[in-house]
């Protein structure tokens, strides 16, 4: 399972773009869709199992958080050195990323089990939820330093230029996740059936060998890592570095995990049935939003050794061609998930008060897809640059200043309906003011190019 560099600074950009981005995609959609099975199945035991799934997110998005915000840093600065041709630099910040991972997780784990109950009640569990959600909260966060590790060393495997290896990572974790899935839910010959409890255990070991894989690779003598004990002491300005661009990124995923409770709490009203419609939601979502996610994590090492080549006319042909694929994407996606949102949505439940919900809650979710493509390309070119400030802000706009107020305000007005149409407008407003940010960036390097 080796696969060739690829060099990011020649060639065709749409060729080495899909290149650099179908690993990422394939990977984080296969992740998508071992979510999707994930909830699936818990939906077959019950909606409470699912609202319980649901209420516990915020704590993967603060894992998340944690682990992609620091890897974005690394991957970006090693993506930068590797441009420069500062090899040693990209070697010490793979060091670096094996310390932040046991620091972050251990800390994670202590929070997490000194009290569980006050963290998901924050998350907005109440009655039945809550000791479902406590039996799944206090297994999964067990795995989390592994977790952490597979996230960073994602991003270091595509700023070297080994897209397939990162692919190979996620896809180990999401085959071994759907493997056990159905197993460890609803039970299989001597193995009883665990419930919520089954899909933690199923998590916790996919991700710990997804985690070791990652570690492998780094490890291996063809990588230009090459992870060894000489390149992990703490290293003062290389940490600056990777948090001067990572700990917006940091911040910008702690304020989905809030924006997510915020979610759950304006459903509390509207019972477990919304918790378990959201849920749903994000899931069916999170499969296109995947595939995004890939197109800008293509982006960013491409963007970060452009700019460290000072090949500006090919950074902006990247943005530009970025955006196009990405919003192509899109527009399929909406039109497949608007026209067989019944058809998908029955595959959770048989349940027609559910179904009569999640149907329109699904089609008004996914409504701002097609604006929302672009804004992840420009948002991941200021990260690849190393202007994660710029980007957290942008994405902070969107989620605190737009999205928190509407999920506050439109409910008394227009009930469940009001938190599901609080996505699409606060995106619509979002994305002019990151196309105009993003514009002014394009026309400096296009400024600079000309020079």
């Amino acid at each position: 399972m080796t696969d060739k560099t690829l060099d990011l600074g020649r060639g065709p950009i749409l060729p080495l773009l899909l290149r650099m981005s179908w690993p990422s995609m394939a990977a984080m959609l296969s992740m998508a869709l071992y979510n999707l099975m994930d909830t699936l199945w818990l939906a077959r035991t019950s909606h409470q199992a699912v609202a319980a799934l649901t209420v516990s997110l915020p704590i993967q998005m603060i894992i998340g958080a944690v682990g992609i915000g620091t890897g974005v840093g690394a991957g970006s600065y090693a993506a930068r050195m590797f441009g420069a041709g500062d090899i040693e630099a990209a070697r010490k910040t793979a060091g670096q990323v094996f310390l932040l991972t046991f620091l972050f997780g251990i800390l994670l784990i202590a929070v997490t089990l000194a009290n569980p109950d006050g963290m998901l009640r924050i998350f907005g569990a109440t009655g039945d939820i809550l000791p479902l959600g406590r039996s799944y909260l206090t297994i999964i966060i067990c795995s989390s330093p592994c977790l952490l590790f597979l996230m960073m060393a994602n991003n270091l495997l595509r700023a070297e230029g080994r897209p397939n290896q990162s692919m190979y990572v996620i896809l180990v974790f999401a085959a071994i996740g759907a493997v056990l899935d159905p197993l460890l839910i609803r039970g299989w010959g001597p193995v009883p059936a665990m419930g919520i409890r089954g899909a933690a255990y199923s998590a916790v070991i996919s991700q710990s060998a997804a985690g070791l894989l990652s570690l492998y690779f780094l490890s291996l003598r063809t990588s230009r890592y090459r992870l060894d004990w000489s390149i992990m002491r703490p290293d003062p300005a290389i940490l600056r570095s990777i948090f001067q661009t990572g700990l917006p990124s940091i911040i910008m995923n702690f304020v989905i995990g809030f924006v997510i409770i915020v979610y759950n709490h304006a459903l509390v009203p509207f019972g477990d049935e919304a918790l378990a419609t959201l849920g749903m939601c994000f899931r069916v979502n999170g499969l296109v939003m995947m595939i995004l996610f890939g197109v800008g994590h293509g982006v960013m090492p491409m963007v970060g050794f452009s700019a460290g080549a000072r090949s500006y006319d090919r950074l902006i042909e990247t943005v530009r061609v970025a955006t196009r694929f990405s919003v192509i994407l899109a527009v399929a996606s909406f039109l497949l998930i608007e026209i067989l949102a019944p058809q998908v949505l029955s595959l959770f439940s048989t349940d027609p008060r559910l179904t009569e919900m999640a149907v329109p809650a699904l089609r008004i979710f996914v409504s701002a897809m097609v604006i929302i493509a672009p804004a992840l390309v420009w948002i991941n070119m200021f990260i690849g640059l190393g202007k994660g400030t710029t980007a957290m802000w942008l994405m902070f706009v969107r989620d605190m200043l737009l999205l928190v107020p509407l999920l506050i305000f439109l409910p008394p007005f227009f009930g469940v309906s009001g938190v599901w149409m609080a996505q699409p407008l606060s995106s619509v407003v979002a994305f002019f003011i990151i196309r105009r940010r993003a514009l002014r960036e394009i026309r400096s390097f296009r400024e600079a190019a000309a020079v």
